[in-house]
């Protein structure tokens, strides 16, 4: 597959790596499902792959490229949604909020608990069983720009044609595959974080992270909440990670990407407003990246006690290394 260019002039080199490890999953399902398939006469669920990677890293092109090779080259129909598409409804965010005056976080959209987890829990099920599927959609630009969730009625159907069911299922976010994480190492890296950020030591490099500046007890309602999120990361039959050299890309990524929007619609944030926009997923990022890196099967075989002999999480994750110029730097198979 050749790169293709979008109207920003991000080049794509993913495709090339992820199209094969998604085949070699869903030959891997197909596999694991044959006796059912036999025995019921029946279809077997979707593929669900994650795909997580930081904000403008040229995600929304790689998955419009994906989805156009599954579907046209392969012949697999697939559909393709988002994280965001499951933020709560603006009166939730809002109360969320005033319930959490004092936690920068949860001001706005985006961290963990501002979404609708029970929601994304149907959605998955019903596709799961190759039923028809409604998909929520989120309107962002609606209460000046804070969001709110589109009438049901203007929601994505899928699986509507009984001949055509959906055979591979893509599920991207910023945050899609985070972990949470014990309490003691929560605190050990915020601890860490505040140590750099206030040394007056010379020879200590300058903090450039966000997580030194928000409190424990702000973050740890964070990480309560992607408790929950775990009963999602557990069903993914795959995850693809787009992970940066230096996560600090994001903001050159993020600027590039609103100074691209403002060319093509006349309007959008200023720079300072993309910085405070990107401070606050940031700490995230410091918490839970080298989480995606340890491979996110491989922790969740460890959570639930699984035998010592067992390998069924190996492989199933897909890491992409990208530099400042959003070009992979290295793919390797967790």
């Amino acid at each position: 597959m050749a790169a293709a260019v979008n109207p920003g002039g991000i080049q794509d080199d993913k495709a090339p790596h992820v199209i094969p490890f998604i085949l070699s999953l869903l030959k891997r399902h197909e596999q694991k499902h044959a006796a059912f398939v036999t025995s019921h006469n029946a279809l077997p669920p979707p593929l669900i792959i994650g795909l997580t990677a930081p904000q403008g890293a040229g995600k929304s092109l790689l998955v419009s490229l994906l989805h156009r090779s599954l579907a046209e080259d392969h012949n697999l129909p697939t559909t393709i949604f988002s994280l965001d598409d499951f933020y709560l409804p603006h009166d939730g965010l809002k109360t969320l909020a005033e319930q959490n005056p004092d936690n920068p976080l949860l001001q706005h959209r985006g961290q963990p608990s501002t979404h609708d987890i029970p929601l994304v829990r149907s959605v998955f099920a019903s596709l799961r069983e190759n039923k028809p599927t409604k998909i929520p959609q989120f309107n962002k630009a609606a209460h000046n720009g804070q969001g709110d969730r589109v009438p049901e009625s203007e929601w994505l159907e899928v699986n509507s044609d009984p001949a055509h069911p959906i055979r591979i299922v893509l599920f991207e976010g910023w945050c899609v595959g985070f972990r949470p994480l014990p309490e003691f190492t929560l605190q050990t890296i915020h601890a860490n974080a505040v140590k750099a950020a206030y040394s007056k030591e010379k020879d200590t490099p300058a903090y450039r992270g966000r997580l030194a500046y928000n409190t424990p007890k702000s973050l740890n309602t964070i990480n309560e909440a992607l408790k929950e999120y775990d009963e999602i990361t557990s069903q993914y039959d795959g995850l693809i990670h787009i992970d940066a050299e230096d996560p600090l890309y994001v903001y050159e990524w993020r600027l590039e990407q609103e100074h691209n929007l403002k060319k093509a619609k006349g309007s959008g944030m200023s720079d300072e407003e993309v910085k405070n926009f990107v401070d606050g997923y940031y700490p995230s990022y410091e918490l839970y990246v080298d989480g995606l890196r340890m491979g996110v099967f491989r922790t969740l075989m460890q959570d639930k006690l699984e035998g010592e002999g067992d390998t069924d999480w190996e492989g199933r994750q897909l890491r992409l290394v990208v530099g400042r110029d959003r070009k992979v730097k290295k793919a390797e198979r967790i």
